[in-house]
Formats: structure tokens, C-alpha cells, sequence
């Protein structure tokens, strides 16, 4: 390593989740497919439907949580489909660079790298601390906690789309009922039936579809991305805190490799 830079490592990966976005397609689009092959796609578009399933889920879950968290769980949803994260790998090479250079030069010499960590925020923190004079374990424990906050707010998105995905099929059933009470109200005019049905039928539709193909994959998805984020964050959070109590990067190497599966253990030093 030279003495006066890090050596580059590959940046996070950013782009579109092709796994999210094939999925949601395929599967919306076979249903699509079906309804087509049988020759009567209109028949399949109610407004009432629409109004009663995904106006009913989004107010009752609103209830249950706030104005806030709902706002938070639709900008968490965007990044499902559009990602910026760096592999495990290459944040261990990241920060044992870092480690080793501290140990080299000291860790003022950090200072000069702090800035250049905006895409690593957590871990510009963590180093920021560490420069400014904060014992180690004071960054453990600040970083620990910051971590744990951010897991908390993660699995509050997830939780709000599962409710969703709880909600949707039963106001679908809500507005089955509703379309029934209606037909049954009007037998005496056979035109009224059908309107009366299709609403009774569609809503219920709706209601299974966003639940099983939109609410429940993606909070399965926020969930898995959780998980990621806070492994790399992790590998942050124990580099900075080596770094504070200034240890021998090899320990560090064989500490990050301990919560890293086999496919993803680095051999920095060999």
C-alpha cells in the first residue's frame, strides 16, 4: 500500500434491482396475459374496486401507524428498486486499508480521508469520531446504538407493508360484501346485478393481488436489504472502533471474517 493513499477499491453498486423489477413485471404480467386470453379485459377494471381496497388498506393502516411512517415506508419502497451498496467484501478491504494506514501514520492521518467517505456515511462518522480523539469503545457504543435505530426504522417500513398485505384482502372481502348487499337489493332489476357482482368479485381480486404480489414481496425485500445494510454497517462499526483503540489490523481481519460467510472472508494480510 503506499504511504499516501489507500488502495482503490470497487465502488458500491448502484442501479436498478433487476430481481424486484423482474419479478413485479412477470408476475403482473402473466396475470395480465390470463385476463386477456379470456377475452374480456374491461370487465377486470372497477373503479369502486379500486376506491374500496386500495383507499380502505391505505387509511386503516394509517391508523395503525402514523402519517410519518407511511411516508418513510413509501421512500424505503423506491430504494428497493433503485439500490446503492457496497459487497461485504469490499468494505472489509476498506476499512483494514484504513486500519493499516492508522497504524502506519497515525490516526490524524485520517483526517485527510474523512471528507472522501460521502457515499460511507456511517463509516465517516465513525472515523470522524476516532480523528477528533473519542476512545474506541465510545465509538463502539455510539455507532452501536445509531445502528440498531437505523434496524428499528427498517423493520417499522416492513412492518407497515405487511400490514398492508394483512388489510388488502380484507377490504377486499369488505367490499365483497358490500357488491352482495347490493345485488341482493336490486333482484328486481336484472341490469343492476351484474355492476353489483363485478364489484363484489373485483375487490376481492385487488385485495390478493397487492397483498401477495406487491405488500408482502416487498417487505420481504426491505427486510433482506435491512439485513445487508447493517452486515456492511457492522464491518464499519468494527473497523472505526479497532482503529480507536488502535489494534493490530490483523486482529481486525480475522474479527470482520467471523460474520462474513466463507464466500465473502478476505485475505487481506496472506
Amino acid at each position: 500500500m503506499s504511504d499516501d493513499t489507500l488502495i482503490p477499491v470497487r465502488p458500491p453498486r448502484s442501479g436498478i434491482d433487476a430481481a424486484t423489477v423482474v419479478g413485479l413485471v412477470s408476475g403482473i404480467g402473466l396475470i395480465s396475459v390470463a385476463i386477456f386470453l379470456g377475452g374480456t379485459p374491461g370487465s377486470f377494471i372497477n373503479i369502486p374496486s379500486v376506491l374500496i381496497v386500495v383507499g380502505g388498506t391505505l387509511a386503516v393502516t394509517t391508523m395503525c401507524f402514523s402519517f410519518r411512517d407511511m411516508g418513510h415506508t413509501f421512500k424505503v419502497v423506491s430504494r428497493a428498486l433503485f439500490f446503492s451498496r457496497r459487497e461485504p467484501d469490499d468494505a472489509a478491504v476498506q476499512v483494514l486499508q484504513i486500519a493499516e494506514l492508522a497504524r502506519r501514520r497515525g490516526v490524524l492521518s485520517l483526517q485527510s480521508f474523512v471528507d472522501d467517505l460521502r457515499r460511507e456515511p456511517f463509516l465517516q462518522m465513525g472515523l470522524g469520531m476516532v480523528v477528533d480523539g473519542t476512545p474506541g469503545e465510545e465509538v463502539e457504543a455510539i455507532m452501536r446504538r445509531d445502528l440498531q435505530a437505523t434496524v428499528q426504522r427498517h423493520h417499522r417500513s416492513a412492518s407497515v407493508l405487511r400490514r398492508m398485505a394483512e388489510f388488502s384482502p380484507a377490504m377486499g372481502l369488505i367490499g365483497t360484501l358490500i357488491g352482495l348487499v347490493q345485488m341482493l337489493g336490486q333482484l328486481q332489476e336484472p341490469s343492476s346485478i351484474g355492476p353489483s357482482m363485478a364489484v363484489a368479485l373485483l375487490t376481492t381480486f385487488y385485495g390478493a393481488v397487492l397483498a401477495n404480489m406487491v405488500f408482502m414481496p416487498f417487505a420481504a425485500k426491505l427486510e433482506k436489504n435491512s439485513n445487508e445494510e447493517a452486515l456492511i454497517n457492522t464491518i464499519y462499526m468494527m473497523g472505526a472502533s479497532s482503529v480507536g483503540r488502535q489494534e493490530n489490523p490483523r486482529r481486525l481481519e480475522m474479527m470482520i471474517n467471523s460474520i462474513l460467510s466463507p464466500a465473502d472472508r478476505v485475505r487481506y494480510f496472506d
